[in-house]
């Protein structure tokens, strides 16, 4: 029944991608507005909350955002169906290994440079400088289990995996290059069992005791809140994972203006910021579109920022 359950949300998220009657999936760009992919995660819909605040900031036009897309590939599908010209959150070794289908890079500078390589010439799309954060996949315990097990690097588990239960996001255990098969082979251990779930699920499910160790993500709030602690990846399992915007170069061209928009967002959010601002919406249930207009006003919009460089 669950598999069932997979199967049908994919198929309807596949529809709304295609479907031209619901708001804000317009079936192609028509040189009028601005259309924003999020996400279903706190982080990505913060983020397409800042550049959607961002464009209407400088540009006298209300943008759209298509939200709750649950994975980099419909994300991309969207911009390149045309129901989207924007993606605000798309990170390096996500879309390295995935839309473009490229090994597994671990040299951050190498990373972004293939990918905007690499979406220029198969996509024509514009992959901007990053935020200034890298949202990894790392593996993570409660400060009691840390504590017992003396654990601080991924390398330390090998000697008490056997008895550690490990929760890890669905997709994790399919991919390819830094995915299960790839932590198995570079680690050289396994766990006593392993769960697959969904992303969001693996911090309370470690916070209440039922996994031992679980794969999160770096910036997420939930760590701060839960007192979790992330172990590092010694021997360097997973490549990259800078955050940056994305647009269309059709977009780019009706609206000039949004390039030089875009650019101003360039290192303006470090790993503790974004961490921070995850918190406030997990922890403290503001919503994302507050959190991002709350940055960006504290911030007044970097409205001298590039000048200034």
């Amino acid at each position: 029944m669950k598999k069932l359950n997979k199967i049908v949300i994919l198929l309807f998220a596949t529809a709304v991608l295609s479907s031209c009657s619901l708001p804000g999936l317009g079936g192609g760009f028509d040189g009028e507005g601005i259309t924003i992919t999020g996400g279903t995660t706190s982080e990505t819909q913060i983020l397409a909350f800042i550049v959607e605040g961002m464009v209407e900031h400088y540009l006298d036009i209300d943008a759209e955002i298509i939200n709750n897309l649950g994975s980099s590939t419909l994300n991309h599908q969207a911009l390149i169906g045309g129901d989207a010209n924007v993606s605000g959150a798309r990170y390096t070794g996500t879309s390295l290994t995935g839309e473009l289908a490229l090994e597994p890079i671990t040299d951050p500078i190498e990373a972004y440079d293939k990918v905007v390589k690499g979406f220029e010439k198969e996509f024509n799309q514009k992959w901007f400088p990053s935020y200034g954060f890298s949202n990894s996949y790392a593996f993570m315990v409660t400060q009691e289990t840390a504590e017992k097990y003396d654990l601080k690097t991924v390398s330390d588990l090998k000697e008490v995996s056997s008895k550690l239960n490990l929760g890890a996001d669905n997709s994790w255990m399919e991919r390819k290059g830094d995915g299960y098969d790839a932590f198995v082979s570079t680690y050289d251990f396994d766990f006593n069992r392993v769960y697959p779930m969904q992303i969001g699920l693996v911090y309370d499910a470690l916070a209440a005791d039922k996994m031992d160790v679980v794969l999160g993500y770096s910036t997420d709030g939930r760590i701060k809140s839960y007192d979790l602690v992330v172990l590092e990846d010694d021997k360097q399992l997973f490549p990259p994972y800078d955050a940056s915007p994305v647009a269309s170069n059709e977009v780019l061209k009706e609206y000039p203006e949004l390039n030089e928009i875009l650019l101003k967002l360039e290192g303006t959010i470090s790993t503790e910021k974004m961490q921070e601002m995850n918190y406030t919406a997990d922890n403290d249930l503001l919503e994302p579109k507050t959190v991002a207009q709350k940055f960006l006003k504290e911030n007044n919009f970097f409205e001298n920022k590039k000048e200034e460089e």
